[in-house]
């Protein structure tokens, strides 16, 4: 399960406050009658087993590594690779993930410390304009230009592993996360990952990229920098990023859950 707390949308979407509630609702109601319940997080396992789930398990998403192999589209990769530094995050555009903070950094970024940056955010656009709208007009207020925000909405893969290719860093600030696909997707296309270090995160990236338990804007900042500039520091995170991997390779993934159903 993943579930958003559903506090993260109050004010901005008051339907996907009613969703979440029920979804949560629903949740407590099937995790003391089942079986066994899988979580893809150990942050998410804790919550299936406070809600009374009397067996539990982890069982990470599953990624065809094969994927990320693929050739990257060219004209999206030719467009993000003209001497900018790329700072990347790609998740939904949703409240929990946190898209201002991320603005608020590349703000800063380009007032104090270098003016060839770009933030680009890759995933789905909001249910509601209004938050979307309130995203353009923050980044906008911050002295920022369209081309310095770049909101791709949704992306094709060959689209994504391009923005992957030319990016720089990862960077999340996110506040809930359930797992962090795009974290595993970092590693794999060797995108050094800067993160705050909240509910699953830690899990996901296990000792793996640098990890934040606060982010205060600046010193964030110049983290993010030292990681985009610094080539021993990005060496080191990224043979951190390799060991890694094997918790989430196909095979790891495959093998856990043919246990799980032996076990029943």
């Amino acid at each position: 399960h993943n579930i958003t707390p559903p506090e993260f949308f109050a004010g901005w979407d008051d339907e996907m406050v009613r969703i979440c509630r029920v979804g949560r609702e629903e949740l407590a109601s099937l995790a003391p009658v089942a079986d066994l319940g899988l979580a893809d997080s150990e942050y998410n396992r804790r919550e299936l087993e406070a809600l009374g789930a009397k067996r539990t398990g982890v069982l990470p998403i599953y990624l065809d590594f094969a994927r990320y192999r693929e050739p990257p589209n060219p004209v999206r990769l030719r467009m993000l690779s003209d001497g900018l530094t790329n700072l990347l995050f790609v998740g939904r555009l949703v409240p929990n993930k946190r898209p201002d903070d991320l603005i608020r950094l590349a703000s800063y970024w380009k007032r104090f410390i270098a003016p060839d940056v770009r933030l680009v955010l890759v995933g789905k656009l909001p249910r509601r304009r209004s938050y979307f709208d309130a995203l353009q007009a923050l980044a906008y207020e911050e002295g920022l230009t369209p081309s310095e925000v770049v909101f791709t909405g949704h992306v094709a893969h060959d689209d994504l592993l391009a923005c992957y290719a030319a990016a720089r860093v990862f960077v999340s600030l996110s506040e809930h996360e359930g797992f962090g696909v795009p974290l595993v997707e970092s590693m794999l296309m060797r995108v050094p990952v800067l993160a705050h270090a909240a509910t699953a995160v830690p899990f996901t990236l296990g000792d793996a990229g640098i990890q934040i338990s606060e982010k205060p804007l600046a010193e964030t900042a110049e983290l993010a920098y030292a990681l985009a500039s610094d080539e021993s520091l990005r060496a080191a995170v990224l043979a951190g990023h390799d060991r890694r991997l094997a918790a989430f390779a196909p095979e790891a993934v495959e093998g856990a859950l043919r246990r799980y159903v032996e076990s029943l």
